[in-house]
């Protein structure tokens, strides 16, 4: 009799435990939905957040791959560090709900994330899941405030530029504040066009692709980072300069064709490039052409 007794406590405290977690999945999933939603109504379908989606399923995917290494890491609570943050998150998410700013709701989320994680497993865990956390940062919008702080002058920097790359090569462009006057057309050179989106995207990428060459190179990593920068902004500066070339050559209409269709796919295509190009380079001026990545294990599943 004495032996089965803590077998059915046992049974017990894992039902507990499960129902525990499985109360604690629902609520957290009660918070995301909400925030989803509106997330894909009001940010997401715009020109500068439209990363948004890419960001949380690379996000999953980053995490589905690494989840047996979770699994595997000890099984060590840190129950008042996860608690306290939980806390934290909860009155942030509450603050961004009630006060209708979307990023308070983001980042209780996030923080709530990452405090479930601390809970259910423990910080080992977390150090596996420490890049997909940190990727989800670029999934919280910018505020307005600070995007208009940034793009008047990344705009104006690349209208002047573009002038006078223009004006080298020969060509009829002249400039005042953020219009291009091209011939007998004018070009504004609007918000898109200044980037800032895309520096934040391209940022996302170098990231995303650092990590998953798995360099152990902790200052190629960093110059890869930094260096992402410039080369999100010569991307647009390229993307500016094929416009007005399209617009001289071919007419306004085909400029604004250009805009809309494939003045994206040009930014990125040129953006990509460079960044590969700059990381060989930097494979090469560090000695770690041909080595320098982590040992990866394959068998996530």
């Amino acid at each position: 009799m004495s032996s089965i007794l803590p077998r059915t406590e046992i049974a017990m405290t894992s039902l507990n435990t499960r129902l525990a977690r499985g109360a604690l999945f629902v609520g957290f999933m009660l918070l995301v939905v909400p925030t989803v939603m509106d997330l894909a109504r009001q940010v997401w379908n715009t020109d500068e957040q439209g990363h948004g989606p890419i960001i949380a399923a690379v996000t999953l995917w980053l995490m589905w791959r690494s989840r047996q290494q979770v699994l595997d890491a000890p099984y060590q609570p840190a129950n008042l560090l996860g608690g306290v943050l939980f806390l934290l998150g909860i009155m942030s998410y509450a603050l961004g709900r009630s006060q209708q700013i979307i990023q308070g709701e983001v980042v209780g989320i996030w923080m709530a994330a990452i405090a479930m994680v601390l809970l259910l497993r423990g910080p080992q865990a977390l150090r596996v899941w420490a890049f997909p956390f940190f990727f989800l940062i670029f999934l919280v919008p910018l505020p307005g405030v600070l995007v208009q702080a940034l793009t008047i002058p990344l705009k104006t920097a690349v209208s002047y530029v573009a002038e006078v790359i223009m004006h080298h090569l020969g060509y009829p462009v002249g400039r005042s504040g953020v219009i291009l006057t091209v011939g007998q057309y004018q070009l504004l050179v609007a918000d898109a066009c200044a980037g800032l989106n895309s520096i934040f995207t391209l940022e996302a990428l170098g990231l995303l692709y650092a990590n998953l060459m798995g360099y152990t190179s902790k200052l190629r990593n960093v110059l890869l980072a930094i260096l992402v920068l410039p080369i999100a902004f010569i991307a647009n500066i390229v993307r500016v300069l094929i416009l007005i070339l399209v617009t001289f050559y071919f007419g306004d209409e085909a400029g604004q064709g250009f805009v809309h269709t494939f003045a994206g796919m040009v930014l990125f295509g040129v953006g990509l490039a460079m960044m590969l190009i700059t990381d060989g380079l930097l494979g090469k001026a560090l000695g770690q052409d041909h080595g320098g990545r982590k040992k990866y294990d394959h068998h996530h599943g």
